[in-house]
């Protein structure tokens, strides 16, 4: 006998706190940005040469997740979109995030998707690289136009790839002889250009911005914009909105946590069936956006990272069997050794090991703590952090992600 939902599916249909879910999603564009008025202006002045044909220089916007940089982005390129058709202007933008897998890990996808977005065909593998740019190329320059690039999350994509590629693209425009190409870069890192060689930064000419977080107020404007939207009045209870705030603020001002927050919060409460969103509500929203949150990161991280904790989660399954006390940066660059083997890929060097069992301790899922053996030098005892229930979902991202 089937088990009986239909008590679940009527609280969900009959009991929605929600006005209009979407008004909390990431890829929601409201009317107006608050607190963001002075970088939407400096990015309009920027790129409002487009109006008059032509290029606007390459730009640069930098900030941690949630501080607004894309959606500024978007809606002024909304909003030239709108001028340029009352002026009879072409005026194109192209959007590519560069965190999506299989999208921005190799130079051909790149351009391959950019070639789809352009109404090209084009096979994902096989074909060389440098007929891939002139397919590339070809469309760009069919006619007389300009062509914006968004490249969201850029950090991302040289950090799978190098950045060959920036440096190829921005250099272009020397090829084409009746379009014009510009560059919009996005990234989380601020530190990012500071990164790249020398000479792929010369070739950019790029102006930047930096969106610095929001503090616990600004985070509330926000909350309290999109809370009018988003819930049905009065299921939204005092302090809910603060408390959001604080949580985000704390993340470094994070628009997006917060809005997270509050919608996973509102999920959470339909569920149970209550009729107001509590405080406590928000508690339990962050503690399941904690899990998830190490799950996206590990998702996201580069290949020689995954193939190090994965090494750690074998040797962390040894210990638990009891077959191993405790481990070491050694035992940890052993068997990653073992795992490049099986998975055809480049070994790296144990000093380079050691720096990203350094950055794996940074993010917290690992605990690596530096002891001394005296006159041997120094090594780190490791241990993993991450909670026991997420451990099998850890193990699956990694084998899936490495192909094991």
């Amino acid at each position: 006998m089937g088990v009986e939902l239909g008590g679940i599916f009527n609280t969900a249909v009959n009991n929605s706190l929600f006005k209009n879910k979407g008004v909390l999603q990431v890829r929601y564009t409201p009317d107006s940005i608050p607190h963001r008025d002075e970088q939407i202006k400096s990015i309009a002045s920027i790129l409002a040469s487009v109006l008059r044909g032509d290029r606007p220089s390459n730009l640069f916007v930098y900030g941690k997740t949630g501080t607004g940089k894309t959606l500024s982005v978007q809606y002024v390129q909304n909003e030239i979109v709108k001028k340029a058709k009352e002026l009879d202007v072409e005026v194109n933008f192209e959007y590519l995030n560069c965190k999506l897998k299989k999208v921005a890990d190799t130079e051909y996808r790149v351009l391959a998707a950019l070639i789809r977005q352009l109404g090209g065909e084009i096979a994902n593998t096989g074909l060389p690289t440098d007929q891939v740019w002139a397919k590339f190329i070809e469309l760009v320059d069919k006619k007389k136009q300009l062509i914006v690039f968004v490249f969201d999350e850029v950090d991302q994509m040289i950090k799978k790839m190098d950045d060959n590629f920036l440096y190829s693209f921005t250099r272009l425009n020397q090829e084409l002889s009746k379009a014009q190409i510009s560059l919009i870069g996005i990234s989380n890192e601020v530190t990012f250009l500071e990164n790249i060689d020398p000479r792929v930064r010369s070739s950019l000419g790029e102006e930047e911005f930096i969106f610095h977080p929001y503090n616990a107020i600004q985070l509330q404007d926000i909350l309290n914009e999109r809370c009018k939207g988003a819930f049905k009045e009065g299921v939204v209870a005092d302090g809910v909105v603060a408390k959001c705030a604080a949580y985000a603020a704390r993340e470094h001002g994070d628009a997006r946590r917060a809005l997270d927050l509050l919608r996973i919060a509102g999920e959470l409460s339909e569920r149970d069936g209550v009729a107001i969103i509590s405080e406590e509500y928000i508690d339990l929203a962050n503690m399941k956006m904690e899990k998830d949150k190490i799950l996206d990161i590990i998702e996201g991280e580069p290949k020689q990272f995954k193939l190090v904790l994965y090494a750690i989660l074998e040797l962390t399954k040894q210990s638990k069997n009891g077959k191993l006390d405790r481990f070491y940066t050694g035992d940890v660059y052993n068997l990653y050794q073992d795992v490049c083997d099986r998975t055809k890929t480049d070994i790296l060097t144990q000093r380079r090991i050691s720096d990203i069992i350094a950055e794996v301790d940074m993010l917290g899922i690992v605990n690596a703590k530096v002891i001394s053996k005296g006159r041997h030098g120094r090594t780190r005892e490791i241990r993993l952090a991450i909670p026991s229930n997420l451990f099998d979902k850890v193990e699956a991202i990694l084998v899936d992600s490495l192909g094991l």
